[in-house]
């Protein structure tokens, strides 16, 4: 019996630390037409309180980057990876006994994709990330998303 109660505990408290990092970045998911066929999907993170949070290409190894898993949709042809717009903070950690690369309050994510057609259709997938502050990183956070585009 006590051993159940234990399981349940370290579950309960392992399930609500693994949401403290979703709540904090908020993020949102929209596209623009840029040209004839062509999207922008912005995924915008809005980082909370004294967060920051890595950039794609962290600077060093420790810190998970933030990444995205798109869904493949033959529909689409994505054009790169992302780009990053923000102010980057390059920065010696100590923690990662090295330069690190993150973003803090605002970064936007910037996918541009193209549409086979006239198709109505979305981009959807997964964003991972991680957030840390001065005092502790928060356990990594997995969101997912769909835009529409097109049509």
């Amino acid at each position: 019996m006590k051993k159940l109660f234990l399981l349940a505990l370290v579950s309960l408290v392992a399930s609500a630390v693994w949401a403290q990092s979703s709540k904090a970045v908020k993020w949102s998911f929209s596209s623009k037409k840029i040209a004839n066929n062509t999207y922008e999907v912005h995924l915008t993170a809005n980082i909370d309180g004294d967060y920051h949070m890595y950039a794609q290409d962290a600077g060093v190894e420790g810190p998970l980057p933030t990444s995205f898993t798109f869904t493949k949709n033959p529909l689409l042809s994505l054009n790169g990876k992302p780009a990053e717009k923000g102010k980057l903070v390059k920065k010696f950690e100590s923690a990662w006994s090295g330069s690190v690369n993150y973003y803090e309050k605002t970064v936007d994510f910037v996918q541009v994709v193209k549409v086979k057609g006239t198709a109505k259709t979305n981009l959807s997938g997964k964003v991972e990330f991680m957030v840390c502050n001065e005092e502790q990183c928060l356990p990594p956070a997995e969101v997912p998303f769909s835009v529409n585009i097109g049509g």
